[in-house]
């Protein structure tokens, strides 16, 4: 029987956005189902001992660049370190990608998810901005309109649903995939997801 893999995520991470292709292709492969729940990691990190990246400790905020250039030299994905709009409010992007999964679909709101990371840290657009978002739905065919749903109560209940699941669940960082119950945190967790997934 398929596996059922829920996706916590954060669309402004960039760890997130290094495992998502890959993440994509693994569930496809093994006939997963995804369930994709983004989640308010302002929200999550108080209760779970995380800290703002801009409040870590100097060595910590060093190693992260060393780590992300190292993953998106070996994952060949293009990255800029400290892009433009970097920190940038996500909670916009997350609802809009809830409201696209409502109307178009799981897949269709994988692939924006995918365009709202990729255009955080590979093109450096403001992802905070209405336009942008815009501009990310045409490119997908989508209409311009799901940025309305995207801000109905119904969404943003659903967003704040998925924040305390996590909170509830011990996720505490982004991405956690959970498959079948069994957590794995971090992109660099994948293989195992993926032997998960094989099982």
């Amino acid at each position: 029987m398929p596996s059922t893999v829920d996706y916590f995520f954060a669309p402004h991470s960039p760890w997130t956005y290094l495992g998502h292709a890959r993440f994509m292709a693994m569930a496809d492969a093994a006939g997963a189902t995804v369930r994709l729940k983004p989640m308010d990691l302002a929200q999550v990190f108080p209760v779970s001992g995380g800290l703002p990246l801009a409040k870590r400790a100097p060595q910590r905020q060093a190693y992260r660049l060393v780590e992300l250039a190292r993953f998106a030299k070996h994952l060949q994905l293009p990255l800029n370190l400290q892009p433009r709009f970097f920190p940038v409010d996500g909670n916009e992007a997350a609802r809009l990608i809830l409201a696209v999964e409502g109307a178009d679909g799981t897949l269709a709101a994988l692939q924006l998810a995918g365009r709202v990371m990729a255009a955080v840290w590979a093109d450096e657009r403001d992802i905070a901005d209405a336009e942008v978002l815009a501009d990310l739905l045409l490119a997908l065919g989508l209409p311009a309109s799901r940025l309305d749903a995207a801000r109905t109560p119904p969404v943003q209940e659903r967003y704040q649903g998925f924040t305390q699941e996590a909170i509830d669940t011990s996720v505490f960082g982004a991405p956690t995939y959970v498959v079948d119950g069994e957590m794995f945190w971090g992109q660099d967790r994948l293989d195992f997801v993926e032997r998960a997934l094989a099982r």
